[in-house]
């Protein structure tokens, strides 16, 4: 990558405390803690009570991040947010986190990529901070997934979280361990069969769109699956073999935790060996933008990430988007 090189210099998460169990959806639809554990790894996920927003959620994570990289909220030169739950159309999520940490120096604005939200707005702020403009960036990637999920669908309700992740992305120095290279694509082709049909312009809010429950997220299972195990594989292929490495010399692989047999599908066909993989979608589900941030998080609770590790990142989500992010862990 070109300019000066960038690391994370912090990293923080936060999910709220009430717990949505697979015993407390077998008395909402019909589904067992079996048959949720059987096709997606996932055991409970937080959800938020009523009116904690997505920014509530990011401004814990942020604040929590800049105090872990010995900075205050006016060393933050631009926010990136990566998110598909805004609070609203606008002002955007940057804006409230922005008002709420007190970040008086900084810009921002919202990058909305769907499961690959973290690893796109990760990749944005390293090119913000590699130009010079600025010494630190702040990411965000934060989801009130169940806002837009349907709890009277069986095949959708039972795989989203809520949670937010952030990291503070900063100037690296002279020999540090820094953020290598990415590889990313998107493929609109596939926009069926993930999204949320109404509620924008091209189907505004109406009784029609409410009643027809479409301002819900639709998903065609088989077909994400199919894609989410192909591309994962294919982009973190192409980015190690760009940079004359093997999924050997990988230390860790933090995949979007979308679905267990996803992440284990990928990384099998890919050739990491299964203990350098982290999975945790048992205790959140899949909290779309902060899902990397939250198992990065665990990774470095259970001491299996640590300074100057070889991390690969990889995610696939709605649109289709698709993303990988190499680096060498900052701290």
């Amino acid at each position: 990558m070109g300019g000066r090189a960038t690391t994370i210099a912090s990293l923080a998460t936060y999910v709220p405390p009430r717990l949505l169990t697979n015993a407390d959806l077998e008395k909402m639809v019909d589904t067992s803690d079996e048959w949720i554990r059987q096709r997606t790894g996932i055991r409970e996920r937080h959800i938020v009570d009523p009116g904690v927003a997505t920014s509530d959620l990011g401004t814990e994570a942020a604040r929590k991040a800049i105090a872990n990289a010995g900075l205050t909220p006016d060393d933050i030169g631009v926010i990136v947010v990566g998110t598909v739950t805004p609070d609203m159309f606008f002002p955007s999520t940057a804006c409230l986190i922005q008002h709420k940490i007190g970040a008086r120096r900084a810009w921002g604005f919202d990058l909305s990529a769907a499961c690959s939200a973290f690893t796109y707005a990760l990749t944005a702020a390293s090119q913000l901070i590699a130009s010079g403009a600025h010494d630190h960036a702040l990411v965000v990637g934060a989801d009130v997934m169940s806002s837009i999920i349907d709890y009277e669908d069986r095949s959708t309700c039972v795989l989203f979280g809520d949670g937010a992740g952030a990291v503070v992305v900063s100037a690296a120095k002279a020999g540090e361990p820094s953020i290598l290279d990415f590889e990313h694509e998107i493929d609109g082709g596939g926009g069926p069969a993930l999204c949320m049909p109404a509620g924008g312009s091209a189907r505004p809010s109406s009784h029609e769109t409410v009643e027809g429950r479409l301002h819900y997220v639709k998903q065609d299972g088989a077909t994400v699956f199919k894609f989410a195990v192909r591309k994962t594989e294919e982009v973190s292929r192409r980015l190690l073999n760009r940079n004359g490495l093997t999924p050997a010399d990988i230390d860790l692989f933090v995949s979007h935790q979308a679905n267990r047999r996803i992440i284990l599908s990928a990384s099998e066909r890919l050739g990491v060996a299964p203990e350098k993989v982290i999975i945790n979608i048992e205790r959140f589900g899949n909290t779309t933008a902060a899902t990397i941030p939250l198992a990065l998080n665990d990774a470095l609770c259970a001491g299996k990430l640590k300074k100057g590790q070889l991390v690969l990142l990889a995610s696939v989500g709605a649109g289709f988007t698709v993303g990988s992010v190499l680096l060498r862990w900052g701290f």
